[in-house]
């Protein structure tokens, strides 16, 4: 499982549902929520009150870099339009998409903790 820690969970799920994640409405009003992704790996976030509920000594990280996540899209043009609707949606975009010299499309945009979600294709 890959766990975030967010800060507001209905901001972070609006946001994962944008990237294709199956996460029910009624989700963004829970403490601990959990998605499956293919291959049996899933993901959950936590909100910092539930992570401090059993660990009062943690404190939100300062920085960047903390984690990122990265997304396989389908094509090229489909990097630039998750990448598009994603800043016109209003989350910031930190790399706008590009032709890697390792062979793909890829961008970067942020989630609403500012952690960095990398979006890719075979160029």
């Amino acid at each position: 499982m890959i766990g975030l820690v967010v800060s507001d969970m209905a901001a972070s799920l609006a946001f994962y549902r944008r990237l294709g994640l199956d996460i029910p409405a009624e989700a963004d009003a829970q403490p601990h929520v959990e998605a499956a992704l293919p291959g049996g790996l899933r993901i959950a976030w936590d909100t910092e009150e539930t992570v401090r509920s059993f660990d009062p000594s943690w404190t939100r990280p300062s920085g960047g870099g903390r984690c990122e996540l990265a997304f396989l899209c389908d094509s090229p043009a489909e990097v630039d339009a998750v990448y598009a609707e994603l800043t016109e949606a209003g989350y910031p975009g930190h790399l706008k998409p590009w032709d890697a010299f390792w062979g793909q499309r890829y961008a970067v945009v942020l989630d609403p903790d500012g952690g960095g979600v990398s979006l890719f294709a075979a160029a």
